[in-house]
Order: C-alpha cells, then structure tokens, then sequence
C-alpha cells in the first residue's frame, strides 16, 4: 500500500479508537488511568499503520485495519482490568474472517484461507492445553483471542505462526522476570498476557519479505 494509504488507514483506527473510548470503558467497567490515557488511540494509530503496510488487496486491508483497532481496545483493556471480554473477540473473529474469505475470493487464492483457519485451530487448541496444565498463567479470554491472532498469522505462512506465538510468550516472561528482579511485582501479582500476544503477532507478522527481509 503507498503511504497516503499507510497514514488514512493510521488515522482512520485512531480516530475509530478515540470513538470508541467511552463504550470501552463501559466494557471494562473499571476507573484505571489506562483506559483515560488515550493509549488505545495511539496503539490503534500505530497498528493501523502496519496493517497498510502489510495488506496486498483492499479486502485485507479492512481485515488487518479490523483487526487493529480490536487489538488496541483489548491491550489496554487487559492492562487495565486483565480482561479480554467476549463482546470485542466475537465480533472480531466473524469480521476478520468474513473480510480474509473475500480476499481470498478475489485473489483466486484459498489455501491462504485454509492455512488461516488451520493456524487459528492450532493456536486455539495449544492454548487452550496450556490454559488447563496452568490456569494461574492463562485465562480464557487468552484462549478465545489466540485464535483470532492465529488465523492472522496463519494468512501469512506456518513460520509467521510460530515466530509469533513464541514471540508472545518470550515477551512476556522477559517483562515478568525484569518486574521481579526490580521488586515492582511477586510471583502472585496478575500479569496481562493480551499486550504481549499483540506484540508478539505484529512480530510474527512483520517478519514477512520485503517488509522485515
């Protein structure tokens, strides 16, 4: 996409973002300094950016910007409540596929969307075994979002899939382990996994040729 394209499609998730603040708070149902910052706007800005930049066809284009709006409100949900409540997946998961299945009817090219599927059912499943062997280290609200963050990464190739999930899970321990060594949290203090599952797709995802080589 050119970068007219790249910075109306930040601006437009920013501005959907900054539209949507007052419902999310009513979603999180919390006063957290969080969800009044205007992180969401800014995260959404950002990710909407990336999701120009990685959208070959106007149809994944709307999947990714889609995307990356729900990402933004779920992050700083999480941060805030360690929540990922169901009324933003749901949502999510029906647009973002419905939007990948158009692509993939104007592009002639289903196996992307048959590898989609296949990468959110195996992330979803992973997730889940490890949300049952642990349950103090994940929450539903992680398996049912995995999913969508899967077929994602799957749209790109099984290397994104695994680059990414690892990548959610290293970030996450290495932010854990720095807040316990410096004493700002113990091994009982809740962390929010949604953040890292973010950033660990968008590093999945980046790490496609010709954007990260």
């Amino acid at each position: 996409m050119s970068v007219v394209v790249v910075l109306l499609t930040a601006l437009a998730a920013g501005t959907a973002a900054l539209a949507l603040g007052p419902w999310m708070r009513r979603v999180a149902r919390v006063r957290s300094r969080w969800l009044s910052s205007g992180a969401h706007v800014l995260l959404a800005g950002a990710l909407g950016s990336g999701a120009a930049l990685l959208a070959r066809s106007w149809p994944e284009l709307v999947a990714f910007t889609v995307l990356a709006l729900a990402c933004a409100l779920l992050a700083v949900i999480d941060l805030a409540t360690y929540r990922l409540p169901d009324v933003i997946v749901g949502p999510t998961y029906v647009v973002f596929f419905s939007a990948l299945t158009l692509a993939a009817a104007v592009d002639g090219d289903w196996d992307r969307l048959g590898r989609a599927a296949a990468g959110a059912g195996v992330v979803l499943v992973g997730y889940f075994v490890l949300a049952f062997v642990s349950p103090s280290g994940l929450g539903l609200g992680d398996v049912k979002f995995s999913g969508v963050l899967g077929g994602f990464l799957g749209w790109f190739g099984w290397q994104q899939v695994l680059l990414g999930t690892l990548a959610a899970f290293v970030l996450s321990a290495c932010v854990a382990g720095t807040l316990l060594v410096t004493r700002r949290a113990d091994r009982r203090t809740e962390f929010p996994f949604g953040p890292w599952m973010v950033a660990g797709a968008g590093i999945g995802a980046l790490w496609v040729p010709g954007v990260l080589g």
